[in-house]
């Protein structure tokens, strides 16, 4: 049962970055735009999306789990405080926890792996064997 547990809880993990990144190509240039006037430059878009979207492929198929889960952490944190900070807007300061929440469970993903459903647990298997 935990590792069905993880392949879902993966699942949910990941869905938001691989939805949010995606919309971060299609909307390329409003997203720099609200970056720079948050003042992020711009030009970090190409790694937000790799991370968001290429990231949270990978945590969906359990590749790589425990550093893509740290980083993504760090990244949720990071984006929870230059975006989400004001607290004053009641809708601000549920990103900021939401972001906040989803760093721990990035966490608790760093700490137990992925799981037996997961490419980190068929290449472990398979440099025993």
């Amino acid at each position: 049962m935990n590792n069905s547990l993880a392949l879902l809880g993966r699942i949910g993990l990941s869905l938001i970055f691989i939805i949010s990144g995606w919309a971060k190509i299609a909307g390329y240039a409003g997203t720099q735009q609200y970056m720079e006037s948050a003042g992020v430059p711009g030009a970090l878009l190409p790694l937000v999306i790799a991370l968001e979207f290429g990231g949270g492929l990978a945590i969906l198929a359990g590749a790589f789990t425990r550093w893509i889960a740290l980083t993504i952490a760090a990244f949720s944190l990071a984006s929870a405080v230059v975006f989400h900070g004001h607290f004053a807007d009641p809708a601000q300061a549920t990103s900021f926890w939401k972001n906040v929440a989803m760093a721990g469970g990035f966490l608790m993903l760093a700490a137990h792996g992925a799981g037996s459903f997961s490419l980190d647990h068929l290449w472990k298997r398979r440099r025993k064997a």
